[in-house]
């Protein structure tokens, strides 16, 4: 079992806060998304482990750059791993529950896609799974068993 701490206010959700000014304008700029019950999120070991650690993952250094953490749907994730991962070793790939996360936008991105957003920390309870992401011996990432 996991050892959850209290959620403070993070960084995410201070930069959120400021870039989408109030909670209202947040709700005005939030883009209706697909229906997704699941979303991905590719994360190294080490950040892994710290998120574990701390209850709470706060992004990582690309995420906390743009003010809100990335993520993948299941048609979206291998291309992500393919753009931004390629040929990485020592990756972890966390299921997250999107039910509750009130700070999770569907913007538009890669070819004009719709990916999802989440402008707070994310906390390791909505991880419904994480599994190691292997690295075939092709240089791709094998997805094989790991979506839902």
């Amino acid at each position: 079992m996991f050892s959850i701490r209290a959620e403070t206010e993070s960084p995410l959700a201070a930069a959120a806060a400021s870039r989408l000014g109030s909670s209202r304008a947040g709700a005005s700029r939030r883009r209706s998304g697909p229906v997704v019950a699941l979303i991905y999120k590719i994360l190294s070991a080490e950040q892994w482990r710290a998120f574990e650690a701390d209850g709470q993952f706060a992004g990582a250094p690309v995420d906390r750059a743009d003010g809100y953490i990335h993520f993948s749907t299941r048609e979206q994730v291998a291309g992500t791993a393919a753009k931004h991962f390629a040929g990485q070793s020592g990756l972890v790939l966390a299921a997250v529950e999107t039910e509750g996360l009130d700070a999770l936008r569907w913007e538009p991105s890669r070819g004009g896609a719709l990916f999802p957003h989440l402008y707070a920390a994310l906390p390791l309870t909505k991880v419904l799974r994480a599994r190691p992401l292997p690295l075939g011996a092709d240089g791709r990432h094998d997805f094989t068993g790991l979506l839902a």
